[in-house]
């Protein structure tokens, strides 16, 4: 009876620990197993890594939701040491501070936060007000406008065999060339892979220096392990790579070259963002 009473507790304190379901379903895959995982399985594998970059389609509502999701259920199993997110900027950071120390928050809180218009505050906001209410810090982790004038203007060499490899600077030329729907003259291009790539950089060197277990929110390509972040983190001389979990919409081609683990959500309606940016150019 006492093996069993013993037995009995050990799940029952287990249990205590498994997050509420996740508010998307959609299929979760180990991309270099092939295995399917349950939303608790995954959770418990990536309470492990003390690096993590959750790779997101920024207009997708789904994955908001789902990244909120995810540092909740994660805090549930460990301490979180830092989050960090592309959407911020360095002359943001005292901003952040000022308000995560704060008694509570304010009733305009992108106003406080200057929060970019760009970034839609209905979806991020619900992450930023759950993140400045916890004990671990908010961080910038993206250029600041100036850096990526600067940037443009003159783009400065970059350091690093895996970051300067041919198929990296292809694969994210095709990339900028597509989210711009093709209208970027080809005198652009460099200076917008500069852009790219120095980002990338810039959250590399924020992740490394971040508290850990870390985790950082950013658009796919720069979560990739193939052309983003993670192998600016090896050309700065870490050892191993930060785990990724690649947040897309069903029918989308993720391989274990991009990510670790991808988390498939319903695909959404296409919009037709080119009608708009053809228009933009056009004037």
């Amino acid at each position: 009876m006492r093996v069993i009473w013993l037995l009995a507790l050990l799940v029952l304190s287990g249990c205590q620990h498994l997050p509420n379901p996740p508010p998307v379903a959609g299929e979760i895959r180990d991309l270099n197993s092939g295995q399917v995982l349950t939303a608790q399985e995954l959770v418990v594998r990536l309470a492990g890594p003390s690096r993590l970059i959750v790779g997101e389609q920024h207009d997708n509502r789904d994955h908001h939701q789902l990244q909120l999701w995810l540092l909740q259920a994660l805090g549930e199993r460990r301490p979180q040491g830092s989050l960090l997110l592309e959407m911020l900027t360095p002359d943001q950071q005292l901003r952040v501070d000022d308000v995560r120390h704060a008694s509570t928050l304010p009733a305009d809180l992108p106003g406080a936060l200057a929060w970019q218009s760009g970034w839609d505050w209905s979806l991020y906001g619900p992450i930023v007000r759950f993140a400045l209410t916890q004990p671990y810090p908010l961080l910038a982790a993206n250029l600041d406008n100036l850096d990526v004038r600067a940037v443009y203007a003159n783009p400065p060499a970059l350091k690093g065999a895996l970051s300067n490899a041919a198929s990296v600077k292809k694969e994210l030329l095709a990339q900028i060339s597509d989210s711009h729907c093709g209208l970027l003259p080809a005198s652009q291009m460099p200076a917008m892979l500069a852009v790219q790539q120095q980002r990338d950089r810039r959250m590399a060197e924020r992740l490394l220096a971040a508290a850990t277990p870390s985790m950082l929110l950013a658009g796919a390509y720069h979560a990739r392990k193939d052309v983003g972040v993670p192998i600016h983190v090896l050309d700065l001389g870490e050892a191993q790579m930060p785990t990724v979990l690649l947040l897309a919409e069903q029918g989308a081609e993720v391989t274990s070259a991009m990510a670790d683990y991808v988390w498939y959500t319903p695909a959404t309606p296409a919009q037709d963002y080119c009608a708009q940016m053809r228009k933009q150019f056009s004037q």
